[in-house]
Formats: C-alpha cells, structure tokens, sequence
C-alpha cells in the first residue's frame, strides 16, 4: 500500500509498505541493532506499546516457529523493517513472518529506509509515532497524542494473571547447574513484570525450582512461598511509576537473596534510594559491551531498555559493579548487606551472546550461603 507510513511526534514522515495486519496504531519509536532473533524481540514483553525498528536490512528469512517464543504473544505496537524477505527457509519454521504477524494483529511496514529512521532516532530521541494506513495529519495528532512511555506503568498488561510452578528449561546447559543442601532445590519466586521465557528456562536449567508470582505479589505472600531467594523480571514502562513494586522489594531487602534484570534491576535500584532516568534512545541489540568493574572483564551482552539507574544516587551499602562501555551508565549493582544484586542487561540472552550466564549460578551462591546462616 502507498500510503502506508510512519509518522513522528515532531513531524517526520517515512513511507513504507504494509506487510502486518491492516490499520494504524502508536508506539514509541526505537530501534534494536539485533542481526538476529526478530521472533524473541516480537514476543518479549519489554516491548509493550514500542513501534520496533530492526536496523538489519532484511527480516523474515527464518519465518516463525513455537519454540522461540519469550511470551504467548507478540508485545510490540508494530514492527518495521528494510526489507522482509519474500522466502523463508527454516527447517523450523512453522509460519512466515507476515502470516505471523497478521495472525496476531500487529501493524508491519517494509520499504522504510530503516538507516535514516535509526539515524533520526538517534539525534532526536525515542519518541512517539504513529504507524500504518492513514491521512497523515491524522496520523501526525495520533503520535502527538500518544501517552508517552514516561510516567507509564506497563506491568499490569504484561504480568501473569496467578501463581504457578514454571517447570520448563531450555536443555541447552550441560554442567554449571547448582545442587541445593542435601540435593534439596533452590526455590526461587520469579516476580512477573513482563519476564521473558528464556529467564525462567535458565532459572530452572541452573537447578532451581521456580514458581512465578505477578507482580502485585506482596513481599508477605512472597515470604509465605518459602522461596530461597526471590528473582525480579524485566518488563515494560517507567520504573519511576512502577511504586507498588518498589514497596514490595523494600519489604523483602536483607531477607534473603534477590536477584534482579532490566526493570527488576532498576526497581531494585530504587528501592535501595536510587534514581532511574530516560536515556535519549535507549540500548536495545544484542552486540552491547558492558565491563565488571571488578574484574575489568568485558562481556558482550544483550539489553532493551529505555530507562537507565543514576548510579551516582545509590544509597549507603550499594555499589555499581557493572558500567556500560558506550556511555558510561550503570550496568550492574550489589549491596551485599541486603543480600542483592542486580544487571541491566539479559544474561539469559535469547536471542544473543551467553557471556552473562553464569550471574544465574552467582544467585544460587548466594542462596547457598543464605541457606547455611539459616541452618
């Protein structure tokens, strides 16, 4: 269609084609550098009401299958691309890309010259935009009545709806699982602010028993789970608005191990006093350098966020362990008198590089040696 397009806040207009389900909606601009792994960006939660641009030139050649999901269901507001490409050839795929998205209601264009939206992004900022089929003044009052992603709670569209035990780990860890005392498993609550798929895989392939909580879970009935330690998902929105779960980390410091990724860390983060703050456009890819601060060892990570912690505010106790090498932000905390520690990034990857995966076996460290002052 010729008169499908992208429209942002501040006026700017990119044409495209419409290759998704048909309509218009809004979302905020952004951009992954991500090579690979369009199916996991779709799916994973962190996403929610963000308008995706995948910087690589052509998306698709995969199609879609069931195992590569990080949620049920798609969580973008819509999806744009250079190029989708008119073959898929994936032994497992199971459906292409446009039927996918089609299937599940989200808005797609190819034919965007996605190099100069990510070049405008990146000088101007992450902003609202809305895509589709449409007049583009209407279209242009859409994007700038769009609700924006500051102040905005999103964990409430994306957390699971009860308790439930997650059994499923993705088979691929061969030996750095960890064995509780006496063979016992550590029991891990896994809060769900949006968490991806691939957290919980991992959680249960390091050798924990893992039961995932929503997230208005209180730290009370959190307690009465007998939980070894307690884990805090990524997901979607504002940290700065998300006060109820900060509450409930403040209710559970200093009583047993908390581990937290992406808004789990940042919630974290406030609940120990920081701040958190909105980067201009964000770190979303999976080629982002992050150094340990106390090995001066560089890991390649994985990360979507648009809100970073202000490690400068950390309160008396907490430490940042891990920095961003691009620009210098925060990237990991500790305060070990609370018991807790926490990454920005996505150890767990899904898709991308597996540097990070043994922070998952650190958090079974620190289980064990909470369990051994308990007995």
């Amino acid at each position: 269609m010729n008169d499908a397009r992208i429209v942002l806040a501040d006026g700017t207009e990119f044409a495209g084609r419409s290759v998704g389900a048909s309509g218009r909606t809004t979302g905020e601009a952004v951009f992954t550098t991500g090579m690979t792994g369009y199916q996991e960006v779709l799916t994973d939660p962190s996403y929610c009401r963000q308008v995706v641009t995948m910087t690589a030139p052509q998306i698709g050649n995969t199609g879609t299958n069931s195992e590569d999901l990080e949620s049920a269901r798609p969580h973008v507001s819509a999806f744009v691309m250079r190029e989708l490409s008119p073959i898929v050839s994936n032994w497992r795929s199971t459906l292409s890309l446009p039927n996918y998205l089609k299937e599940h209601g989200i808005v797609a264009l190819d034919g965007v010259d996605t190099r100069a939206l990510t070049r405008h992004i990146r000088d101007h900022g992450a902003q609202m935009a809305a895509i589709g089929v449409g007049d583009y003044d209407e279209m242009l009052a859409e994007a700038k009545g769009a609700e924006p992603m500051e102040g905005s709670d999103l964990t409430h569209v994306v957390t699971s709806e009860s308790t439930a035990a997650w059994e499923e780990g993705s088979g691929s860890w061969r030996d750095e699982t960890f064995d509780g005392a006496e063979g016992t498993p550590f029991h891990v609550v896994a809060y769900d602010f949006g968490v991806k798929h691939n957290i919980l895989r991992c959680l249960v392939d390091a050798g924990f028993r893992v039961t995932r909580v929503p997230a208005r879970t209180s730290a009370d009935d959190a307690l009465k789970l007998a939980p070894d330690g307690v884990f805090l998902s990524n997901g979607p929105g504002d940290p700065g608005a998300t006060d109820y779960a900060v509450d409930t980390i403040q209710g559970l410091l200093g009583k047993l191990p908390i581990f937290g990724i992406c808004l789990g860390h940042q919630l974290l983060c406030r609940a120990l006093g920081a701040t958190t703050y909105k980067l201009k456009f964000g770190h979303r890819g999976l080629n982002q350098p992050v150094k340990d601060l106390a090995s001066g060892r560089i890991e390649i990570t994985t990360q979507n966020h648009g809100f970073v912690v202000d490690g400068a505010s950390l309160g008396d106790g907490a430490r940042v362990t891990h920095e961003h090498l691009n620009d210098g932000t925060c990237m990991g905390v500790e305060a070990p008198a609370k018991k807790a520690f926490s990454v920005q990034y996505h150890p767990e990857a899904g898709a991308g590089p597996h540097d990070s995966r043994g922070l998952f076996l650190r958090f079974g460290q620190a289980m064990a040696a909470h369990r051994a002052e308990q007995s």
